[in-house]
């Protein structure tokens, strides 16, 4: 697995993988409509494949963490990705990275909090704003759950924290190091061309 950040060579190829995986490029948080086509992030390849794909907004002292999308799950590939914004918020003084997740959504829920993020607040019936921006948000979520709220959860950053996650699974903290470890050699390399 490499790991490298979105660019304008790789737009093209983020903007479609985007519109493939949410089958548009806005995202509607907190009564607010995003576009994606222009957000940071990093992409994860695997012989030249995307397989892996994390966006991130800045705003103010906060790194807000947009999606995470991994197309081979249990590899470590949205641990890697979180990493690495883990890693860029810290190295711009960001305070804490955030991110937004559906009520809905008990699988994501569970993959921030073990990895050190924790819930921080509940915006009851956002999902109800949401759809005057973005009418084909479905009434029912996975599980059969009545999609209706957003969940926010925030990792704070802060000195006594490791570089990668405190709460990463050995295996994923591994393969997390292992990502990093390969990132930092490939800037490294590409400083010394």
């Amino acid at each position: 697995m490499e790991i490298r950040p979105i660019t304008k060579e790789n737009r093209f190829e983020v903007n479609n993988f985007i519109r493939e995986h949410w089958f548009t490029t806005e995202m509607a948080v907190r009564g607010e409509l995003v576009d994606m086509t222009g957000l940071d992030g990093f992409v994860a390849y695997e012989n030249a494949r995307m397989i892996g794909l994390i966006t991130y907004r800045l705003d103010g002292k906060d790194c807000e963490i947009m999606s995470l999308d991994s197309l081979k799950e249990k590899r470590g590939i949205g641990s890697a990705l979180m990493a690495m914004v883990i890693r860029t918020a810290r190295e711009l003084h960001c305070e804490k990275v955030k991110l937004i997740t559906t009520n809905d959504n008990l699988n994501a829920m569970r993959f921030y909090q073990k990895r050190g993020f924790d819930m921080a607040r509940l915006y009851r019936n956002a999902l109800e704003s949401a759809r005057k921006l973005k009418p084909e948000i479905p009434l029912i979520g996975d599980h059969g759950i009545p999609l209706r709220h957003e969940i926010e959860f925030e990792y704070l950053l802060s000195p006594q924290k490791e570089q990668i996650g405190i709460h990463l699974p050995s295996a994923e903290r591994k393969d997390a190091v292992f990502a990093v470890e390969l990132q930092n050699r490939h800037f490294e390399t590409e400083g010394k061309s």
